[in-house]
């Protein structure tokens, strides 16, 4: 395990009676991030885990959330606490024993340094580690916890907030390292007040569909690191496994050119990650046409259509229009409209896209193409893994000069 130095602008905090201090007379603390042995995982907190971070892991159930703490806390250095509120110490022990088998985990003193505690008592847990503070606290999860100081039942508004509250004092203070673990509700939002992710220092979620072989967790809010940043695991029988691009995962399953297919060139956090955009445009059935999204933004959808009909002649006014982002991944970047509008295009017409084509640009109300960032990035990974035909601001004067050269070619 290695462990590196990070300049921050964070200080010890201030006590109440110390008044106001003057800017240059703030000395910057050094601040030792710790490396959890993954390095996607790694890059999502934005180089390791902070000393006396609060960090929120949400997700839908089946996700992976207490197999990935399982994990990072097998890995970690130092002692690991893992409050159990959910499950038996014996139940947690069942997953610990399936996970402890992953080659990189195997013939470690994990047994030793992980220690269980099976409580929901809060305050109870917090007194005990008065005694001895572990180096990263583990807390599944908050809504199964509950302090007998606040009146109200566990997984409560109230007792979510002042658990927060209470583990984010107890981190601060102590500087052990927490991590808690969040329910979500049926719209996806994780469950809790809104102040729950204002409390803690970063929130990562897990997207897609749990039932799939793979997870994607991203950085909703980080305050060490950038925010948007994503790692892709791959479940396994022995817990998750980290995928080093995740390029080749979201179009593994696109074997040749087809109607309706497009590849876009994404940012994803500060990385350049492609994606399949697809779509799939038929005759409406019914009086009111239907357009659904699936990880596209419904409003940036509807306005390409939009743009499409009016400054592209495609009358797509009868015509249901369905777009997905293949893989699970959620995009709503305005890089990824050209794609999604070649990809509808594509699939009014029947006629795919050539096999090795790339887009990405924004789509402006009049028709044209407009500029994103990345460019040299987004071009670098295209080429990297053998695509060819780039369809950017740059080659484009207008949406409907994109359409007419991708079909012709």
């Amino acid at each position: 395990m290695r462990v590196v130095a990070a300049r921050t602008a964070s200080t010890a905090p201030l006590r109440s009676n110390d008044g106001p201090v003057a800017l240059r007379d703030v000395d910057d603390a050094r601040v030792e991030r710790v490396l959890t042995g993954l390095a996607e995982f790694d890059a999502v907190l934005g180089g390791g885990i902070v000393p006396g971070s609060l960090t929120l892991v949400g997700g839908p159930p089946g996700a992976g959330k207490s197999t990935l703490l399982l994990q990072i806390a097998a890995r970690l250095p130092g002692e690991v606490l893992y409050v159990c509120g959910e499950e038996s110490a014996a139940q947690v022990k069942l997953r610990a024993q399936r996970i402890l088998d992953h080659p990189q985990l195997r013939g470690r003193d994990s047994v030793e340094r992980v220690r269980l505690f099976p409580e929901t008592n809060l305050r109870a847990a917090l007194d005990r580690l008065e005694k001895s503070t572990p180096n990263v606290l583990v807390v599944d999860s908050i809504q199964t916890v509950w302090l007998p100081e606040s009146e109200s039942y566990a997984g409560s508004v109230t007792q979510v907030r002042d658990c927060t509250q209470a583990l984010m004092e107890f981190s601060k203070r102590t500087g052990c390292a927490t991590f808690i673990v969040g329910h979500v509700t049926k719209e996806g939002a994780i469950a809790g007040p809104r102040l729950l992710e204002h409390l803690v220092d970063t929130v990562l979620y897990f997207e897609g569909e749990p039932s799939g072989d793979y997870r994607i967790l991203r950085a909703c809010k980080n305050r060490f690191g950038s925010i948007d940043e994503i790692c892709v695991f791959a479940m396994h029988a022995d817990g998750l496994h980290e995928i080093a691009n995740p390029s080749e995962v979201f179009l593994s399953d696109r074997t040749s050119a087809r109607s309706g297919s497009c590849v876009v060139a994404s940012i994803v956090g500060s990385r350049p990650v492609l994606i399949e955009v697809q779509a799939l445009v038929g005759e409406s059935s019914y009086g009111t046409p239907r357009r659904l999204a699936n990880n596209v933004d419904q409003a940036r959808l509807a306005m390409i259509i939009a743009v499409l009909e009016r400054r592209a002649g495609l009358h797509l006014g009868m015509h249901d229009v369905y777009a997905s982002v293949a893989g699970g991944l959620r995009v709503g970047e305005p890089a990824a409209d050209l794609g999604i509008a070649l990809a509808i295009a594509s699939s009014f017409k029947n006629r795919a896209l050539p096999s090795d084509a790339v887009a990405f640009g924004e789509v402006g109300l009049s028709g044209e193409v407009r500029s994103v960032s990345a460019a040299s990035r987004r071009i670098a990974e295209a080429n990297k893994l053998g695509y060819r035909t780039l369809y950017t601001p740059q080659n484009c004067a207008d949406v409907t000069q994109a359409i007419e050269s991708s079909l012709r070619a």
